[in-house]
């Protein structure tokens, strides 16, 4: 049963992935205004980092069964770890990193590098399926 859910978690999680890629493509600045708001409260930071440990307990709790367990192993426990990271940096030092990097990230770069997303997305849903 848990291995189930774990499966649909980590499609959804690919399929999302695809879904941002699309965004990416098609609205950019949107993206970069969202990328804005990471972090930007309390609330916010703590939802997205505990929304984002879902898929990775997932990865490692489905990795056995995937076509490359490692490869989905080894993605699950850096999406831990670095979540548990976020956790203990101070909510500021995150927002401004995310501030930063969306002063870095002009919308073409989003444009360009959403093909990636695509390739990720459809990568963890060929290594589930």
């Amino acid at each position: 049963m848990i291995i189930t859910l774990a499966k649909w978690i980590v499609l959804a999680f690919g399929v999302f992935i695809i879904f941002v890629g699309i965004f990416m493509l098609f609205r950019p600045k949107k993206v970069r205004a969202t990328l804005r708001k990471a972090s930007s409260t309390n609330f916010i930071n703590y939802t997205e980092i505990t929304i984002r440990l879902i898929p990775a307990v997932a990865l490692i709790l489905y990795s056995n069964f995937s076509k490359f367990p490692e490869a989905f192993k080894i993605f699950g426990w850096i999406m831990v770890i670095t979540s548990l990271i976020l956790y203990i940096i101070p909510r500021k030092m995150h927002h401004k990193f995310s501030m930063t990097s969306a002063d870095i990230l002009k919308p073409i770069y989003f444009q360009l590098i959403s093909p990636f997303a695509f390739l990720f997305g459809g990568l963890i849903i060929y290594n589930t399926l």
